[in-house]
Parts: structure tokens; sequence; C-alpha cells
């Protein structure tokens, strides 16, 4: 089991990352939770790890925190929820907040997630609720709310919409009418993607 990678940061184009350790480079997937936290590329830097064999494909997820990676192993768990699938579901809303929505069964929160709908849902609901009844949630570092340059901000939503697969223009159209002078790149980028699903 590989539990963590540690190297240079040679590329990060959402969902994938490649980190070179010691000249051979790793491709990693993960979540936009993690991008936003990346430092810039050439940059060393230390990831947690999740390891996953199928038959077509051997693939490694990497998570900036461990209760990044902890989600993800119980959303794996869930029938019908795949890698990918956890992935979105950590890219698309708050660790806290994810988990505060299954502690008070609000599977309609749940649907703002791109991929999720009333059924899947609900399977999350049934299938989580008791092992995240416990969980403690974390208190937000100061650092992750300080506000970016508007401009870049806009342009880095953009970016990750454009890269989990939606068109320039429309990721642009829905980017430009929900931007806010306070908001930070990850608040836009989760309001973009509740406005991109209910299309």
């Amino acid at each position: 089991m590989i539990t963590h990678i540690c190297g240079l940061l040679l590329s990060k184009k959402a969902p994938l990352l490649t980190i070179d350790v010691n000249g051979i480079g790793y491709e990693i997937h993960a979540p936009m939770s993690t991008f936003y936290q990346l430092p810039e590329v050439g940059a060393k830097i230390t990831l947690l790890t999740h390891f996953v064999v199928r038959e077509d494909a051997q693939l490694l997820f990497g998570f900036f925190s461990e209760q990044e990676r902890r989600l993800f192993r119980a959303l794996i768990k869930v029938n019908g929820v795949g890698p990918k699938l956890a992935l979105t579901v950590l890219s698309g809303m708050e660790t806290d907040h994810f988990v505060q929505c299954i502690q008070t069964q609000n599977a309609g929160a749940l649907t703002h997630i791109p991929g999720v709908g009333k059924k899947t849902a609900e399977r999350l609901i049934v299938e989580m609720r008791d092992a995240l009844s416990q969980w403690d949630t974390p208190i937000a570092s100061s650092s992750q709310t300080e506000l970016l340059d508007s401009n870049q901000v806009i342009q880095d939503a953009i970016g990750a919409l454009v890269a989990l697969g939606y068109k320039a223009n429309d990721a642009k159209n829905v980017v430009s009418k929900l931007h806010q002078p306070d908001h930070n790149n990850e608040q836009l980028i989760r309001l973009a993607l509740q406005q991109m699903v209910r299309r």
C-alpha cells in the first residue's frame, strides 16, 4: 500500500497532477479541494495517497489532508460510487459540509453536486450516516479564506470547469454571472458547479 508520496510537483492540470520522485514521474488523480492548496510547479510537495488496482488500470489518488482521504475511502465503499464520483463529491462540496449533509439527511443539498442525483444522494445518506456520525469537522484555517485577485479568481474557476469537462464558453458565461468581489476561487468554482448541474 502506498500511503503517501513526496517529491517535486511537475505539472498540475485538474484532475491530474504529476510528482517527480527520484526521477520517476507519478500521475496522480486529485480532487479540486487538493488543487486549491497546491504550491507552484517546481515546489516540493507531500500528498497522502490511496492506490486503486483494477483489471484495466492501476490508479493513484492524492489528497492534501487526512480528512479528504478518509472521506474518499468512505465514499468508494458506497454501492455504485467509484473513485471518479468520489473525486467529484470532494471537488463539489467542502468535506465538513458534506458530512453535515449526511448527518442531517439533507439529500437536496447533495444533489447540487455534479453527478449526484436524488437516488444517489439518498443512498449516500443511508450507507454513510453511521460511519460519519462521529466525524469531527476541522476548523478552517485563515489562509484558506484569503481573497485572491478578481481576474485570477475568474480564470481559475473557468479553467477548473473546463478541466472537469464543461465547455469553455458555458463555463465563462456562468462564472461571469456568479462572480462577486468577495469570492475566492474555491467559492466561485463551487457555485459555478452547482449552477452547471442544474442546467
